[in-house]
């Protein structure tokens, strides 16, 4: 399998020479990393072409380096089934710098965008419905970078008592916690009789 995706690896430098900036098989997947402006481009090649055949997208997400210029990572997962092979596709982005969406290609990936949208702040420029999808549409900043601060932010839930939905700033009122894993619910399996006496 490997060989087959270092060949692909090869394959894909080769046809996409001005897209791709690099390439790498690590733990038996290969991963791409192409130019931002050129992401669609380049997805619309793994979809269609017949040594690629990627037609599902199985995942979009974001990764955070606050130390770097362009500060985000956004990972494109995907499968081929007709070639049992997975690629990962990655591009560069800044808090400015919008990436092109890929919903035209993949209609996944209009939630996907949106989630990275959401919690990392990542704009997709051609995205039909770029909102909020997993906090709430009055929530301010984005929760996975790495700047985003513990506490000073309100949460919204409804309260029961008041019969309506209220506000309040975020409290972590316990530093540490201690978990129990013996459940009372279990008894003594054979052996562990064994395992007190040691």
């Amino acid at each position: 399998m490997t060989q087959a995706l270092q060949d692909l690896g090869d394959y894909l430098s080769s046809a996409l020479a001005q897209d791709v900036l690099s390439w790498e098989v690590a733990k038996g997947e290969l991963m791409i990393t192409v130019r931002t402006p050129a992401i669609t481009k380049v997805m619309a090649f793994l979809r269609d072409d017949s040594n690629c055949q990627f037609k599902q997208l199985m995942d979009i997400c974001g990764v955070d380096y606050p130390g770097r210029e362009q500060r985000f990572d956004v990972v494109y997962n995907l499968l081929s089934l007709k070639h049992n092979q997975r690629i990962r596709v990655k591009v560069n982005t800044d808090e400015e710098t919008a990436v092109p969406s890929v919903v035209s290609l993949y209609s996944s990936a209009g939630w996907f965008e949106r989630e990275v949208w959401d919690m990392f702040g990542v704009i997709f420029d051609g995205n039909p419905d770029l909102r909020r999808i997993l906090t709430d549409y009055g929530f301010q900043g984005h929760p996975l970078r790495k700047d985003f601060p513990l506490t000073g932010y309100v949460e919204v839930r409804y309260d029961d008592d008041q019969k309506r939905v209220v506000y309040e700033p975020v409290k972590l009122t316990q530093d540490f916690r201690s978990f129990d894993f013996l459940s009372p619910w279990e008894g003594m399996l054979p052996g562990d009789e064994k395992a007190g006496k040691a």
